[in-house]
């Protein structure tokens, strides 16, 4: 363990909790709105906009720290990170009401209750910041549930082209697909994150 004379800022640990909090909410408003097939979206833009506001937070609180529990750009890129996840989550809801789309496909409401799973694994990895501690089987699944969103999104498109839909309703749900399979690769990639940082900080 890495250790420090100098007292460092703890409050980075409770901004990337409740970071992780507004992340899992989100991601689990996403998918019970598929699942329910009604709109959760001005829910979800709230959401967004307070995870924001802690992601401005420790931005702030990182420029005027001069020790660090974490190496700044590791703070940097993990905040920037989990605020992605959360944006793109928003976006999808966005581009369900844009579209309106009235009909949830299955392959939809299954990568949703996978990202909504992603965000309680993240949440809880978030809030072991401090020394690690039973975070590598956290990862791991969230590893494991972006293959299976893989496995599912090539499902669904080929699915999409063997239903002979109007060329617009293609278009609607390959964007759909392709938010919803970033928004659980940027899981995956704040995941590898942490998985950096508990080589580096332990």
């Amino acid at each position: 363990m890495k250790l420090s004379l100098v007292p460092t800022e703890r409050r980075f640990y409770e901004l990337f909790r409740k970071q992780g909090e507004l992340l899992s909410e989100t991601l689990s408003d996403l998918s019970k709105s598929m699942l329910e097939g009604r709109s959760r979206h001005p829910r979800l833009r709230d959401l967004e906009h307070q995870a924001d506001n802690v992601t401005h937070e420790i931005y702030r609180l990182t420029n005027r720290t001069f020790v660090t529990p974490i190496d700044q750009e590791d703070i940097l890129l993990l905040a920037h990170s989990l605020d992605e996840v959360v944006d793109l989550a928003e976006e999808v809801a966005d581009k369900i009401d844009l579209y309106n789309i009235g009909h949830i496909t299955d392959q939809a409401k299954e990568i949703g209750e996978c990202l909504e799973r992603a965000g309680k694994m993240l949440e809880e990895a978030l809030g072991r910041l401090e020394d690690f501690n039973g975070v590598e089987p956290l990862l791991k699944e969230i590893h494991r549930l972006e293959n299976e969103g893989d496995r599912i999104t090539r499902e669904a498109l080929k699915e999409l082209f063997n239903d002979h839909l109007a060329p617009a309703d293609l278009i609607k749900w390959k964007d759909v697909y392709a938010l919803l399979e970033e928004t659980m690769d940027e899981c995956e990639h704040c995941a590898e994150v942490i998985e950096t940082l508990s080589i580096k900080n332990t």
